[in-house]
């Protein structure tokens, strides 16, 4: 195979499944593997400015220490402690998690404002799981 003719094969078999092959004729072989390799973009002085944007925008996920039952808020009050597009404070009361009749409160750990609620009153929370984002940079 001449190198016009691997050109040629390879861009015909680019949009298929395959992703591993090896060819051989006589004393010539040909072996190749497609992997996923992205484009580089060459930083330009607006690209630099909008990452350090993003630098400064600086989101952290509220995570359950247990599991249990979450609540937004009290059941004798009805008072929402914390919801979507509240400002925050470190130790401020957020939620409630009850487990076998024992209610944790959930406290903030960080200082911003609440951009999105992943979970739901009443919900079943596992440890870990993300209850709040917070964007630390308002």
């Amino acid at each position: 195979m001449n190198l016009q003719e691997i050109k040629d094969f390879l861009k015909s078999i680019k949009n298929t499944d395959i992703e591993e092959m090896q060819y051989q004729s006589g004393d010539s072989s040909l072996y190749f593997k497609k992997t996923d390799v992205e484009p580089v973009i060459p930083i330009t002085k607006e690209s630099a400015l909008e990452k350090e944007e993003e630098k400064k925008q600086t989101f952290i996920a509220v995570k359950s220490t247990m599991v249990g039952t979450f609540s937004f808020a009290q059941s004798s009050d009805g008072t929402l402690f914390a919801k979507d597009g509240d400002v925050i404070t470190v130790g401020q009361k957020i939620g409630q998690i009850e487990a076998m009749k024992i209610i944790k409160d959930v406290n903030s750990e960080i200082k911003g404002k609440i951009v999105e609620v992943f979970i739901s009153n009443g919900q079943s929370v596992e440890y870990g799981q993300k209850l709040f984002l917070v964007d630390t940079s308002k």
